[in-house]
């Protein structure tokens, strides 16, 4: 399928981008692109609640005929229940097949069959900066570039060696399709960023998880509803690089980290006899230590004292509430 998209000045500079958003000549319909809309409603005693409240709505993009539908896991992180809905308003019941927490991706199926064909997979290393896109949400298709493909870091625990990143910005990106102009998924929505170019140069966007990321997983969640590999270490930290220094921002009530006596304010300088750079060589040092429960020593500055801790890790889908997986 192609997808009709026409633009003036294809090589627009980066304040062209944030200043004058793409013209496409025709938007296709929602529809026709395989997305629904997704809401979901935590459990009651959901631990993410604090940070992603109880009910959360996003986008859903259906890959197969059988009603599998790709989404971003913290639109149905602990989720008791979930409905898709299609542009005309019919509603769906799903459940929650898998969710992976490396990637971001989650995974629901329709328990009654959608009336919308699925979306067919690109490969998102063939597109590069300046490509021309569509942002395809639950509200509709907002056309972008593709500004960078870079890592992302994420202050909870969260690494992606290469993301996609587009401009202009675009709203419900929750969960939303990035589209080529061939009509194929090359990514899933993820987070609105400030920095879409990676320069100085404060250029508001989009991050999406590269569907290249998603593939090697995908089988291992539709068979097993998670990966069979060995989880990662996961401590229940969050952080923020600032001039150098890791500064512990948040501790996860009752995550290894807090059972360990670690505080907001605490600054990590080391994990064993290794010195810590910046939040990416946290996570790789951390993950390299083994699988979840694997005890990790840091060398931690709280106050104006420097203190040994040891962390028992644990797998992060083991601190979640339970719901039902099918």
């Amino acid at each position: 399928m192609y997808i009709a998209c026409a633009m003036a000045g294809a090589s627009a500079s980066a304040a062209e981008l944030q200043d004058r958003p793409a013209a496409p000549e025709q938007h296709p319909t929602i529809d026709i692109l395989s997305v629904v809309k997704v809401n979901s409603r935590a459990v009651r005693d959901a631990r993410s609640a604090a940070t992603l409240g109880e009910k959360r709505e996003g986008t859903g993009i259906v890959i197969d005929a059988n009603g599998l539908v790709l989404t971003i896991g913290y639109l149905i992180t602990e989720a008791e229940r979930v409905e898709l809905s299609t542009a005309d308003g019919r509603i769906f019941p799903a459940t929650v097949v898998g969710y992976d927490t490396g990637t971001g991706m989650a995974l629901l199926k329709a328990l009654a069959p959608l009336p919308i064909k699925p979306i067919d997979f690109g490969a998102s290393s063939d597109i590069a900066a300046r490509d021309l896109v569509l942002i395809v949400g639950f509200d509709g298709v907002a056309p972008a570039y593709v500004v960078s493909k870079r890592p992302f870091v994420g202050y909870w625990e969260y690494l992606l060696d290469e993301a996609i990143y587009t401009a202009p910005a675009t709203v419900n990106w929750q969960g939303a399709a990035l589209v080529s102009k061939e009509g194929r998924l090359l990514g899933i929505g993820s987070l609105a960023v400030g920095d879409a170019l990676g320069t100085s140069m404060n250029i508001p966007g989009n991050m999406f998880v590269p569907i290249d990321a998603v593939k090697p997983v995908l089988g291992d969640i539709i068979a097993n509803g998670r990966l069979t590999s060995k989880p990662r270490p996961w401590l229940g930290l969050n952080t923020q690089e600032v001039q150098g220094h890791l500064i512990v921002t948040r501790v996860s009530p009752e995550s290894p980290a807090d059972d360990a006596g670690l505080r907001q304010g605490d600054i990590i300088l080391g994990l064993g006899d290794a010195q810590i750079e910046n939040q990416a060589d946290f996570y790789n040092k951390l993950w390299a230590t083994g699988s979840a429960g694997v005890e990790i020593p840091l060398r931690v500055l709280t106050g104006t004292q420097v203190q040994q801790f040891v962390v028992k890790s644990r797998a992060r889908e083991t601190y979640l509430r339970s719901t039902p997986v099918y």
